[in-house]
């Protein structure tokens, strides 16, 4: 078959891409993704190359009716690309670019470039970044589509708030692939394409073959004015308490201080904005809980803006840290960007608009301080969240969550071997207890936000496990969801993008 020459500047390739089968020594590999949990066996993997390559398998695909699934990084939480339904795999992660388009004024960037690629190539060439996530190997490609955030985004925002535009290949009634670009621009026609895309989540549209990248209300053409200025070192404070010196009184303590802290501090445009931090509460059996809180160091009295800080975070627990660091690291050093290891797991989540009632705290120090049950990497992780994020309003985006001001994770943690029951079975019932007030879900109300697509929890589609009375589509979508569905209606008609969570089709 000839060589055919992508339009987006990507090296020459093959009509039909690299097609890997069963009997290919490469298959094993293609066919797992982070959470290991969960293995394909697609009757063929499909790496492409170009956007034209995507069209063509796409469209091969559809003629032969055959299920597609995409991936870009493989860090699903759940085995939407690798559900044994899916015959062809579409393989993203060869487009990498990250290069700047002076034609759009904005940086291009492929879906299978992993954000570690991303960062260090949009700080060395042009001393800029994006607002998202801490895992360098997470490709930006679903990353990007359900929202992403991370150490930047009370700063700066989720990274699809600075999604300009998005090069999509979709899927006609008559089963015809083309190739559509959509613009954040007022005028374009296919504006609600880039919208749906700009939190929406993956898999449900089309497949994404590229993003610019352009902050809303920039007016310059240069490079270094197109997105958030990188930080040159941060400033981190990390405090470690064991778990043999806390007692309920003090984890108490540290839990209400951590949601009373972002509650007053999460308003937009607010200087408390530059500081996020993560709250790692590891159960008992990991031996250690704490908490890392970090600002740009060259803010303007960044060490005693974070100090004051973390002296809240602290206050009155009573416990005595074993660890208790200060440092400035440069913005790029590995150590701020924490190694995450693949292997089977099981996350759920929650986004908190208030903290965490006391009859919460409880349910949460029965959980973590248990004895019955031992598993060092079981944990729960807050995250701050809100400042500008919260800065625009709920449907400016697909992402409905712009009134969160904390992130909430109930994780097993990795683990070893066998079917994890006994895992799943703690984690699960964890999440109902914490949830017990609104049907074992973080039902969308005064204090809680629902939930993040990036986060896909299949349990909430359960009813036995969400007794709630309300959609999983509400608690990740709330009333986003309907234009949602207008999209998918408009530019994928025949259902052909598809996984166990997403966008359905308007009945």
């Amino acid at each position: 078959m000839s060589d055919v020459t992508d339009p987006g500047g990507l090296a020459p390739a093959r009509a039909d891409g690299t097609v890997v089968r069963p009997e290919d020594t490469r298959y094993s590999s293609l066919t797992i993704g982070h959470n290991q949990r969960f293995v394909g066996r697609p009757d063929s993997v499909r790496v492409v190359h170009g956007t034209k390559q995507v069209v063509a398998v796409v469209e091969e695909a559809v003629r032969a009716g055959k299920r597609i699934g995409v991936r870009s990084g493989g860090h699903c939480f759940e085995g939407f690309t690798f559900a044994p339904e899916i015959e062809t795999l579409i393989d993203l992660s060869l487009l990498d670019e990250v290069r700047h388009d002076p034609e759009r004024r904005a940086f291009a960037i492929g879906p299978g470039a992993t954000l570690g690629h991303v960062y260090r190539t949009l700080f060395k060439e042009w001393g800029v970044t994006l607002p998202a996530g801490a895992c360098m190997d997470v490709a930006i490609g679903g990353h990007l589509t359900g929202g992403g955030y991370g150490h930047l985004s009370r700063r700066d925002g989720l990274v699809a708030d600075h999604l300009y535009a998005v090069e999509v290949v979709v899927v006609d009634e008559k089963g015809r692939a083309r190739t559509v670009v959509a613009t954040r621009e007022e005028g374009d026609p296919n504006r609600d394409l880039w919208w749906a895309h700009a939190g929406g989540g993956g898999g449900s549209f089309g497949v994404v073959t590229r993003f610019w990248l352009r902050s809303r209300g920039v007016r310059s053409d240069r490079p270094a004015d197109l997105l958030p200025k990188a930080p040159g070192n941060a400033r981190r404070r990390t405090v470690m308490y064991s778990w043999d010196g806390m007692d309920e009184a003090s984890f108490g303590t540290l839990v209400r201080n951590y949601g009373t802290w972002y509650e007053r501090n999460s308003e937009p445009g607010t200087p408390a904005c530059d500081i996020w931090g993560v709250l790692q509460l590891f159960h008992r059996s990991g031996g250690m809980l704490g908490l890392i809180s970090v600002i740009d160091d060259a803010l303007p009295g960044a060490s005693e803006r974070l100090n004051t800080h973390v002296d809240f975070l602290t206050a009155g627990v009573g416990a005595t840290p074993v660890i208790d660091t200060d440092q400035v690291i440069p913005w790029m050093s590995p150590q701020n960007w924490p190694y995450e290891p693949s292997g089977n797991y099981k996350h759920k989540a929650g986004d908190l608009r208030k903290g965490y009632t006391d009859e919460q705290i409880a349910v949460i120090w029965r959980y973590l301080s248990s004895t019955d049950y031992h598993n060092p990497a079981a944990n729960l992780g807050l995250s701050g969240f809100g400042g500008q994020v919260n800065a625009l309003p709920a449907d400016a985006t697909a992402t409905a969550q712009r009134d969160a001001i904390v992130k909430a994770v109930y994780s097993t943690g990795n683990w070893e071997g066998g079917s994890g029951a006994e895992h799943l079975d703690w984690v699960r019932s964890f999440y109902r207890d914490v949830y017990a007030a609104t049907g074992g879900v973080p039902l969308p109300d005064e204090r809680n936000s629902g939930s993040y697509i990036n986060y896909p929890d299949v349990d909430l589609l359960d009813p036995k496990l969400n007794d709630s009375g309300v959609s999983w589509t509400t608690l990740y979508y709330r009333d986003n969801y309907a234009r949602l569905q207008a999209v998918k209606k408009r530019y994928d008609p025949g259902n052909v993008f598809r996984h166990a969570m997403s966008v359905e089709l308007p009945s």
